[in-house]
């Protein structure tokens, strides 16, 4: 049964959507003002990061314009979306994503994809191109063809202990996330387990397992959509060279370098959500 909440001074509605058979826990917040479809009835679609739930962006959502109705998913296996009986890959989920944009009577979406959920949307702008008019990429990267990460960084990301123990991820936030968890690590940790809702361990593993061997590098080009890349300067997961790749490659598309970390769209949400809101405005 659907849910009614409030975010900032929008209404949220919150509910469980079948598609394919696959259950997906649900989140919209109305376009203010503007009625069921919301301003020129293109509603900006949030992709989240490996391991997290569609709470852990409510303070980005909250500072959108509120002219903005914006759509959340837990992907199968995170949050309140149960797992899928096996593993799927990005063109699975962009299929999943496509089907839910139907079921809520959209046509078309901007969507925004932030670390791995980044590899998601640029997989869908190319190969559902139809479905999405423009695109935000967010300290993310082309997959398996990238510039690394350093070890010492990625071993913490192959598994989901950071979600399950405040104290643990307090003491590698720092190492991980760059940006104000520097100076920060407990407000960063405090923010992740507070808004987070964690999903199973097998959910965890098959969305590492979706993007395994994947890369949009030799797609890049053929992306249409005009593009906006989000990207810290002190990313240790996604080193700033990632963006300045996808900006070259991607025709239509602009980088916008904010002075952080890789979880800059929560931690900077009121800097980062008005760049955001002009881009999606624009004619």
């Amino acid at each position: 049964m659907p849910t009614d909440t409030r975010g900032g001074s929008a209404r949220q509605t919150m509910r469980s959507i079948a598609v394919d058979g696959q259950p997906l826990r649900v989140c919209v917040r109305e376009a203010n003002g503007a009625g069921r479809r919301g301003g020129a009835g293109v509603p900006l679609l949030l992709v989240n990061g490996i391991g997290a739930s569609l709470e852990l962006l409510q303070p980005f959502v909250d500072k959108l314009s509120p002219s903005l109705e914006v759509i959340r998913f837990d992907v199968p296996g995170v949050g309140g979306s149960p797992p899928p009986a096996l593993p799927y890959r990005f063109t699975g989920l962009c299929r999943l994503i496509a089907g839910l944009l139907t079921a809520l009577d959209h046509g078309q979406a901007d969507v925004l994809g932030i670390s791995w959920g980044g590899g998601v949307a640029q997989h869908f702008a190319a190969f559902r191109g139809s479905r999405c008019r423009k695109l935000v990429l967010v300290s993310t990267a082309t997959g398996a063809l990238m510039v690394p990460a350093r070890p010492a960084v990625l071993r913490h990301m192959v598994t989901p202990r950071r979600y399950l123990d405040e104290a643990y991820l307090s003491s590698v936030a720092p190492i991980l996330y760059g940006g104000s968890a520097r100076d920060d690590p407990d407000r960063v940790s405090a923010l992740m387990h507070g808004q987070n809702r964690v999903g199973s361990p097998r959910g965890y593993l098959y969305q590492l397992a979706a993007g395994a061997g994947w890369t949009s590098l030799p797609f890049l080009p053929l992306i249409r959509q005009r593009t906006l890349i989000l990207s810290g300067d002190d990313d240790p997961l996604i080193p700033l060279a990632n963006a300045r790749l996808m900006n070259a490659l991607i025709p239509r598309s602009r980088l916008h370098v904010y002075h952080g970390g890789h979880l800059g769209l929560v931690t900077e949400a009121a800097e980062l959500a008005p760049v955001v809101s002009r881009f999606l405005g624009e004619q």
